[in-house]
């Protein structure tokens, strides 16, 4: 049988153009290595599953073939990696600056890539500041972080930073696409737009999951698979009850709710999600704040259509109503309750007042 290769493994980026979403760094650096202008230690930090490893094994692999030190099944001679979370302490660290003192055989340059920096114990990161304030002429030290705060700032002086962010849910559902087309995977844009929105900029957790599902769906991946697996209330759940409520009928909105509570969701999530949800519907309203709806454009469409049959007063109360039950749940001593009472309230809101009807009459 056989060895399956996880995707974010088997699409590792290996060039600088095909990272994904970290264009302002990977361009500075190819900039860094044709100008020469390349510092002799470098700091890349941000949120995990971003990149910061996989730019640094790049750049190493890069300075390596403009040296020379790469063989023709493109090993690189020069590069070393230190796990820092589990080699942390003094004595790692003395092995590596001892290490450091001594040239490469071959090439010009020494590439030292430390991952997970910020675990180096206090005592370590005294013993590596002194190389690091006088570097030899042929090392250079790439250190990758996810909580920069936790460096003291004397190593962080002598850094040049590249501060990483986060992947867009854009940029993160169209390298899932590029992906599931050459797997041979069909899916719905909008599920691979509920992966992207779940893995929170990390690709990486995003190709996990991607393969969770692929798995799952017999390389068929739809929305509702994707909300299964995710366990997270697929956005017709959402738009079934707020049809519910816009025609006045309580009881089967509370009956929805229970069938929602019965597959296992938590009654304090679902509010606050439908809180998030009539903030969409507002969203939809306007032209301009359109693009700020979080969704696919199937699903964009649905809101955009739902969102006509509320006027802007009875949403902005529908949003209270909901952020008013989130806030409440958790002092409540009913807390199903309240949620409860929220429904009913929004399924009063398009109800002709009282008055009015005994005028029709």
């Amino acid at each position: 049988m056989e060895n399956f290769v996880v995707s974010a493994r088997k699409y590792r980026p290996q060039e600088f153009d095909t990272v994904v979403g970290q264009s302002h760094i990977t361009e500075t650096l190819e900039h860094a290595i044709q100008e020469n202008q390349l510092a002799q230690a470098l700091l890349f930090c941000g949120p995990r599953g971003v990149g910061k490893t996989t730019c640094a094994r790049i750049l190493a692999r890069k300075i390596n073939e403009r040296d020379g030190s790469t063989s023709e099944d493109n090993f690189a001679y020069n590069i070393f990696e230190l796990d820092a979370a589990s080699n942390n302490s003094v004595n790692d660290i003395r092995e590596l600056t001892d290490q450091v003192r001594f040239g490469p055989q071959v090439g010009q340059y020494k590439i030292y890539i430390i991952d997970e920096v910020h675990m180096l114990s206090q005592a370590a990161f005294n013993a590596f500041l002194k190389t690091l304030e006088e570097p030899p002429a042929h090392a250079i030290f790439i250190l990758a972080t996810t909580e920069k705060h936790k460096i003291i700032p004397t190593i962080l002086s002598r850094c040049q930073i590249y501060d990483f962010k986060r992947i867009t849910i854009e940029d993160i559902q169209a390298h899932l696409q590029k992906i599931a087309e050459k797997e041979g995977i069909q899916y719905e844009d909008d599920a691979l737009y509920l992966i992207a929105q779940k893995a929170d900029g990390a690709l990486r957790d995003a190709l996990s999951i991607f393969d969770r599902l692929s798995t799952f769906s017999q390389k068929n991946i739809t929305l509702a698979k994707a909300a299964e697996v995710l366990n997270v209330l697929d956005y017709d759940q959402y738009l079934n009850i707020v049809d519910l409520a816009h025609e006045n009928k309580i009881s089967e909105t509370l009956f929805a709710l229970n069938e929602i509570i019965k597959k296992g969701f938590d009654p304090h999530i679902f509010i606050a999600g439908l809180g998030n949800h009539f903030r969409d519907l507002m969203m939809a309203q306007n032209q301009q704040t359109l693009s700020l709806i979080e969704v696919g454009e199937k699903t964009k469409a649905k809101f955009l259509e739902q969102s006509k049959k509320w006027n802007a007063q009875q949403l902005v109360d529908a949003i209270e109503i909901c952020n008013h039950a989130d806030i409440n749940y958790k002092n409540s001593k009913n807390p199903r309750l309240t949620v409860e009472i929220a429904l009913m309230q929004l399924s009063s809101l398009s109800a002709e007042p009282a008055a009015s009807k005994k005028k029709s009459i």
